[in-house]
């Protein structure tokens, strides 16, 4: 497993070979099983193939048109019902201050972090992408103001073999 965290890189540039269901549902296998507190799960996945939605998603990623030509985004979502039961008119976006949401993204991006690891021991590549509003992403995908959008994921085969990135020495940290 070491290996595969240590050769994990942010993949940008991939090849036209596309993505089959039996693989995708793979990797949603290994975000399902991830733990989270209180057992909650509250991640959800969209998987995008549609050429337009891809472009749309990445002019929403701070125009990163690369975003939009990986075969596949998957847009990992948390879901803050699992945690806010009695709040039916509930909207949350960056700068809402419940407690719960902060919990519901953490835990959201443990599975995120499991579904990117797994791509890379399937021989995928991924890039996590974070830096859009959430008013600009729900729409694209019909997302209700209860979820918030944690993640997209652009994930292809690998046309390109990213150099590793300067890490802190161990003692660093």
């Amino acid at each position: 497993m070491l290996e595969a965290i240590k050769t994990r890189r942010s993949v940008r540039q991939y090849s036209e070979r596309e993505v089959d269901d039996k693989t995708l549902l793979q990797l949603i296998e290994s975000a399902r099983i991830a733990p989270s507190g209180h057992n909650t799960q509250p991640w959800r996945f969209i998987i995008v193939r549609s050429p337009g939605t891809k472009k749309a998603l990445a002019e929403a990623n701070h125009k990163q048109t690369w975003v939009g030509r990986a075969p596949v985004i998957i847009v990992c979502v948390a879901d803050l019902s699992c945690r806010l039961k009695d709040e039916p008119a509930l909207s949350v976006d960056e700068n809402s201050p419940q407690f719960a949401l902060k919990q519901a993204i953490r835990d959201t991006a443990i599975a995120v972090e499991h579904l990117v690891l797994e791509a890379e021991n399937m021989g995928l590549g991924a890039c996590w992408c974070a830096w859009f509003l959430q008013k600009d992403v729900r729409p694209l995908l019909e997302i209700p103001e209860d979820k918030y959008v944690v993640a997209m994921l652009p994930l292809g085969y690998p046309a390109e073999s990213p150099d590793e990135r300067p890490r802190m020495k161990l003692e660093e940290i």
